[in-house]
């Protein structure tokens, strides 16, 4: 890794010119509604109705391949999240087309959601820099356990504040695990950072690689992961409204990834405890340790092919099986996301019933025989609305768990869906307040 990295300035610069088409802020995800639905404990007392799915020839369809989707699935076995097999770094030479044709493979720059003007919620773009030791040492005092705010596989991440005050969050990677391989996803995290810049992924503000010392600084987000809002850690149920908002941003994050950038980058790890919350509940996607390259469509390229990096419960089983890595494997991690937010529950559930301990093969036979309200988190409200949109979800859940890649939606596609889902979420809601208000002047004006 070469000593110095280039100031953000001319990269962002360049990329503010590329990117004006593509929204990066709030113009892309607009703010949230002011009648999201109020949270509250579903109880056993409440009444539904049964989805009328058989109606819908899409579900009569979706039933015919849910069958071989439940067949062929099967929870990946001892698969490492950190594996010994090498990672290629990312190449920064490798840069295709500004201006790609359009294609079930090149959708880049297209009209739609993403043309409205690149704005900035930030109003100092900071830079791009290799911290000292030193400097790291000042801004978490020595590494103090009061400053710690997370623990994981590669090592701990601290809250600290720089000597320009902003607040960041700094995560310094395990000794003892300091061998080629983590090396190599080191610089992956920093690389890929460095080339990223939107709304909706963590900023990078510099790193440090001198001795046995790995730390990369980004910026600090606030309000845990969506893991532990899902688990309620801290007893609050995250409302179903704000659920939907985050899978927009999400998929908004992951669609640039994949299209708006000079070479699209796959994730590899899009999971519910690499997602970040503001304290808005925006939010932010994390963690670009496994990221690789995709493949140059404009050279023939179909998929790259690489060792099998991820998490147990989110793997696109294709890539288990192939070793071919495409986008479309951020795809199916995404429906795996999708599920999580419907059903409160994890990928894999040990202290369920058998039958129960895969989340999306459980969720989607429910789905497919016309009770998806049965897949609801017990803990959210429900309504009209919120039925719908559950129904809906796991609709373009199911398309983004199919058992080939070429059967599942793009990102850009499954966000445009879930646009789509909000806006007749939204409307429906408005429309159930509207009606209980005018019911509620009725009755008065009878008394």
């Amino acid at each position: 890794m070469e000593t110095t990295m280039k100031s953000p300035n001319s990269l962002h610069a360049r990329r503010r010119r590329d990117l004006s088409s593509f929204s990066s802020a709030g113009s892309g995800t607009p703010d949230r509604p002011s009648y999201s639905p109020t949270n509250s404990t579903y109880t056993s007392s409440s009444s539904y109705s049964k989805s009328n799915s058989e109606k819908n020839p899409v579900k009569i369809a979706a039933r015919t391949f849910a069958g071989a989707f439940i067949a062929c699935f099967s929870p990946p076995e001892k698969v490492e999240t950190n594996s010994n097999n090498s990672l290629s770094s990312l190449s920064h030479s490798a840069d295709a087309p500004s201006d790609a044709s359009a294609g079930s493979g090149n959708e880049r720059r297209r009209s739609g959601i993403y043309t409205t003007s690149n704005k900035s919620t930030r109003t100092k773009e900071p830079e791009i820099v290799k911290f000292s030791v030193d400097e790291i040492y000042k801004a978490t005092k020595n590494f103090s356990p009061s400053l710690k705010i997370g623990q994981g596989g590669f090592g701990t991440v601290y809250k600290a504040r720089l000597q320009d005050g902003n607040l960041v969050a700094i995560k310094r990677a395990k000794k003892s695990v300091h061998d080629k391989n983590s090396g190599a996803e080191f610089r992956t995290e920093v690389r890929t950072l460095e080339k990223v810049e939107h709304l909706n992924l963590v900023k990078l503000y510099g790193y440090l690689e001198q001795g046995d010392e790995r730390i990369i600084v980004v910026e600090y987000v606030p309000n845990g992961t969506l893991r532990e809002h899902l688990d309620c850690v801290d007893g609050n149920i995250l409302g179903f409204a704000a659920r939907l908002d985050i899978a927009i941003d999400v998929a908004h994050a992951v669609t640039y990834l994949h299209m708006y950038i000079d070479h699209p980058i796959i994730h590899r790890d899009i999971k519910s405890s690499n997602i970040l919350l503001t304290e808005n509940l925006r939010a932010k996607v994390a963690d670009f340790g496994f990221a690789k390259l995709a493949a140059n469509t404009e050279a023939g390229e179909t998929h790259v092919s690489t060792q099998v990096k991820g998490t147990a419960g989110y793997l696109d089983p294709e890539y288990l099986q192939t070793y071919q890595l495409t986008e479309k494997s951020d795809v199916y991690s995404f429906g795996v996301l999708l599920v999580e937010l419907v059903t409160g529950r994890r990928p894999i559930e040990t202290k369920h019933e058998y039958k129960e301990r895969i989340t999306v093969r459980w969720a989607m036979k429910k789905f497919t025989e016309g009770d998806a309200i049965l897949t609801m988190d017990p803990r959210l409200e429900r309504s009209a609305a919120a039925n719908l949109a559950i129904e809906k979800i796991l609709e373009l859940a199911l398309q983004c768990l199919a058992p080939t890649r070429r059967s599942r939606p793009s990102m850009r596609k499954s966000a445009e869906l879930l646009w789509s889902i909000r806006k007749d979420y939204r409307e429906l809601l408005a429309s159930d307040h509207s009606s209980d208000s005018e019911s509620s002047n009725t009755t008065i004006r009878e008394e």
